[in-house]
């Protein structure tokens, strides 16, 4: 018998075998997928308006609006209600799909980072362990890797819905696009797969900046779980807030530059044929205040979106059998 097996034969119980290893952590797997998929749903119902709001300061200039305020009251009085949650078809359903493989590989990215690379010895000794022992730069490293794996998802779903939300015409008939079906076929039409997947380049970019947002999302469960006698749901909210909050302060930059580009015409008419040409001209429109464009907004949303996505995810995480 092998030392690893020896070690995980405890007070007269078998070591369980290679194939009940392998369905224990398919199921550990496929419970982050799951739980990604009420994520989705939560920071959607919480967070749209802010994003209407954020990506229509991003693409103007202040001869339209002069801020996030003037921005919200004339969206409202020209569009109602509604109009904040233009464009929500596409993350609606986008969103459930995005967080569920985001979240759900990031599972599988802390597990394969731990057996493999950081603790091989220890999770081979315990076929339980997951990922607890796994260090912050792991967590940051399997945010990055799980931020290039949903870009492919969120890349398309992410400039259908920029594309929607800065038509500021009330009446349908007037828009270039009648949603979010109408959208995709002319822009497939027009210009092909590549015209979906316009912006990939500035999403990939953009999703670099997970290894902020799941490192800081460790460093702060650890030190309320060690540090206060806050529940778990609690530890998740506000872990999960603080740590959207630094990712948007480190990424918000990249997210400006990308919304441009996304927004940028597709034909002749295009400006950006490459992600510098999109930073330079923010810089040249507006200066260092332009990559900045939009953020109250886009702050004021990431507590509360992402604290209640991350809530829901660790619940339906904690909830589900093994």
């Amino acid at each position: 018998m092998s030392a690893a097996v020896k070690s995980s034969v405890k007070d007269g119980q078998t070591a369980p075998s290679d194939k009940q290893q392998v369905a224990s952590q398919g199921a550990k797997s496929y419970k982050g997928f799951v739980a990604g998929v009420f994520s989705g749903i939560a920071k959607l119902s919480v967070g749209h308006p802010f994003d209407t709001i954020k990506v229509r300061l991003q693409t103007t200039d202040k001869s339209q609006f002069k801020g996030p305020w003037e921005c919200l009251s004339q969206t409202v009085k020209n569009e109602g209600i509604k109009g904040l949650y233009k464009g929500a078809t596409p993350p609606l359903v986008g969103w459930m799909f995005m967080d569920s493989l985001m979240l759900g590989s990031l599972n599988v990215y802390r597990r394969l980072l731990n057996d493999n690379v950081f603790n091989p010895r220890r999770a081979s000794a315990d076929s339980n362990l997951g990922h607890k022992h796994l260090p912050t730069i792991g967590h940051a490293m399997a945010g990055v890797m799980a931020g290039a794996t949903v870009s492919f998802i969120a890349g398309p779903v992410e400039h259908i819905k920029a594309r929607l939300q800065v038509q500021y015409q009330v009446e349908k008939s007037k828009r270039l696009y009648t949603g979010p079906i109408d959208c995709v076929k002319k822009m497939f039409g027009g210009y092909g797969i590549r015209g979906i997947y316009h912006g990939l380049t500035a999403t990939l970019i953009f999703r670099t900046f997970f290894f902020f947002w799941w490192g800081s999302y460790d460093i702060f469960t650890r030190a309320l779980r060690e540090n206060t006698h806050l529940s778990a749901p609690a530890i998740n909210f506000w872990a999960g807030g603080v740590s959207a909050q630094v990712f948007w302060l480190t990424s918000y930059p990249s997210d400006v530059v990308k919304q441009r580009i996304m927004t940028d015409p597709l034909g002749p008419e295009r400006k950006f044929p490459r992600w510098r040409d999109a930073a330079k001209a923010v810089y040249r429109e507006n200066g260092w205040r332009g990559y900045w464009r939009g953020f109250t907004p886009c702050f004021l949303r990431a507590f509360p979106a992402n604290a209640m996505a991350l809530v829901a995810f660790e619940a339906v995480m904690r909830g589900l059998p093994e």
